[in-house]
This record gives C-alpha cells, sequence and structure tokens, in this order.
C-alpha cells in the first residue's frame, strides 16, 4: 500500500471515529463544557475531511528540514512540551514513519523558512530521529494558523484550563477578535468571557509559578481568580517564593494557593506578668499583653491615687517612649 492509501485510510477512519463520537445537543442548550466538547469534536471534523480533500485534490506532500520549520507565533503553553525517546508518538514514528503530514506556512517574516500551523509534536518527534519531516504547505492566514493551533490542542494533548485561559488572553492581545479566539477553543461566548476573566485576574507571575496544573477544572480556577485581592496577591507572591512551594507538583502547589488563602491567622496566647517595685512596698501591678491590648491592673491601697499619677503622666511617658524608639531605628 503506497503512502497515499495509508493516509486516505487514516483520515476516512478518524472522520468516522469523530462522527460516531459526535452528538446531538437538547434545545436548550448544554452546559459549557459539553458544548465546547461538542464543538471541538465537530471542528476536528471538518479538519480532518479538509486534510483528506487535501490529498485527494494532489495537494504536495514535501520533505522538509524540521531546523526550518519555526513554531506558533501565540504562546499556548506554560511550560515547553519536549518529548524523548521513550515517547509513545517518537516509538510510533521510528517504526512505522510519519504517517500524518504537518500543516505549514511560509513564514511571514523570514524568507525561506517555514510556520507550523498543525503538527508541533510530530515536528518534535521527527527531530529528535534526526529525519526529514513530511509537510502540506498552504497559503494561511494569521487567523488559520491559531485555529489550526486550536484544533491540534484539542485532538492531540488538551491544554489544561489555565492554559487555555493564557491563550484566550494572549489570541485577544494580538488583535484577534472574540468570535475567531471561540473558534480557536471550541468554545462559546459565556465560557470565552470567564477563561478570560481567570487569566485577567490572577497575575501571570503568579501562573506561571503554580504551573499549567492539569488536574484543576474551571471552577477551582474561577473561585480563585474571584478571591483576588491586594492583601491576597501580596501574600501569594511570598508564598510562591518559598522551596517547599517549589519542590512540589504544579497541582499540589494550587491546592497549595487555596489553603494559604483560606488559612486563618493564629492568634497569639495572651501574656501576663507581675510587676512589684524593687523597693519592696506593698503595691503590685498585673499585666496583660493581648495582640494590641495593653493592660495595667494594680493591686494596693494606693492604687487610686498611684493611677492618677500615672495618668497624669501619660503624656511624658509616651514622648519618652517616642524618643527611646527613634534613637533605636537610629542605630
Amino acid at each position: 500500500m503506497s503512502r497515499r492509501d495509508r493516509l486516505k485510510g487514516l483520515f476516512n477512519d478518524t472522520a468516522q471515529e469523530l462522527a460516531a463520537a459526535n452528538f446531538d445537543v437538547s434545545a436548550r442548550g448544554p452546559a459549557g463544557p459539553v458544548r465546547s466538547m461538542a464543538l471541538t469534536l465537530g471542528r476536528m471534523e471538518e479538519e480532518t475531511k479538509a486534510m483528506q480533500e487535501a490529498l485527494l485534490s494532489g495537494e504536495r506532500i514535501v520533505e522538509l528540514d524540521p531546523d526550518l520549520v519555526d513554531v506558533s507565533f501565540i504562546r499556548d503553553r506554560l511550560g515547553d512540551v519536549t518529548l524523548d525517546m521513550d515517547d509513545e508518538l517518537v516509538q510510533s514514528i521510528a517504526e512505522n514513519g510519519q504517517e500524518v503530514p504537518i500543516l505549514v506556512r511560509n513564514h511571514p517574516i523570514s524568507e525561506g523558512r517555514y510556520q507550523i500551523a498543525y503538527g508541533h509534536r510530530r515536528l518534535q518527534a521527527v527531530k529528535l530521529l534526526g529525519r526529514k519531516v513530511f509537510a502540506i504547505v498552504r497559503k494561511l492566514d494569521d487567523v488559520d494558523v491559531v485555529i489550526a493551533q486550536g484544533i491540534e490542542n484539542s485532538a492531540r494533548r488538551n491544554l489544561s484550563y489555565i492554559e487555555r485561559a493564557i491563550f484566550a488572553v494572549n489570541l485577544e492581545k494580538s488583535g484577534f477578535d472574540r468570535p475567531v479566539i471561540m473558534r480557536a477553543l471550541a468554545t462559546d461566548k459565556t465560557e470565552l468571557s470567564k477563561l478570560i476573566f481567570v487569566a485577567r485576574a490572577v497575575p501571570a507571575d503568579i501562573v506561571k509559578a503554580i504551573g499549567a496544573s492539569p488536574g484543576i477544572g474551571r471552577r477551582k480556577w474561577i473561585a480563585l481568580a474571584q478571591s483576588m485581592t491586594e492583601q491576597a496577591v501580596a501574600k501569594l507572591y511570598k508564598l510562591v517564593a518559598t522551596e517547599a512551594f517549589e519542590k512540589i507538583e504544579s497541582d499540589q502547589r494550587f491546592e497549595m494557593v487555596v489553603s494559604e488563602l483560606t488559612r486563618r491567622p493564629v492568634k497569639a496566647e495572651p501574656t501576663e506578668y507581675e510587676w512589684k517595685p524593687k523597693t519592696g512596698e506593698a503595691i503590685r501591678g498585673v499585666i496583660k499583653a493581648s495582640g494590641t491590648s495593653f493592660t495595667l491592673a494594680l493591686k494596693t491601697a494606693d492604687a487610686p491615687a498611684f493611677g492618677d499619677f500615672l495618668s497624669s503622666r501619660l503624656d511624658e511617658l509616651f514622648e519618652a517612649y517616642r524618643s527611646d524608639k527613634s534613637k533605636k531605628a537610629g542605630d
């Protein structure tokens, strides 16, 4: 069987599987994640048919030097996804060859180079194996590229919720309008608004420190975004700088962040001690300190008179305290 026949068979099988997996939504409309799933399946089926039609129409598959192919201009992941020789995709290509071509366009800026729209992991695998990469070179605009990139993420290695949120904001910052972003993420207007809200509310440095957190879904991220106050952000910047935070996995980091924000401050135990004059006179003071509270209770027959005396000297005592505090600060 020729390579072209294998590709046609592969695309036919994929289209049939996707069609079987798709389903009709009810008249009242499904929940956001279900709508996204339906959109993703439909979009993947459309892309499979488009690739199949391209092959059947005689669109040429070329061999390219993988070092001449650059990644997309839009960042969609928080960390670099790297493959090794033990990866299933690498082993498959090593044994059977690259059966599905990648999709590229001529680089819009660098002459003689290409920019990938679809097949990032296949490109990595082929490069790791030291082989040429099979590619379809097609005339694509920026919108085509980001939509193809979204299709790849849905079909191959799903982005985590926060990565989808960051991807959405990056697309918006790059000037793409909401309908295009919805197509790229296979989502609707309501869900897209939530994604963008989360990405804007949680500081980028905090998100980067937490990482992709693949096991954390939208509800937890939205709840975290809603809790972002100046005080909360300041507390989290201290947390993410700790060694304990850096040593754990991404999902655990997220949970630690939530725990830090919901943890109640530990109240200091009140202290109590006694004062007696060095002269040995029959007078005793019981002092209690708790938080911002400080009390002095005098126990002696002369307590009222001594209390009046202290009260009349409070201004002098306070000035003496301020002077002593300034001296210590200067030292």
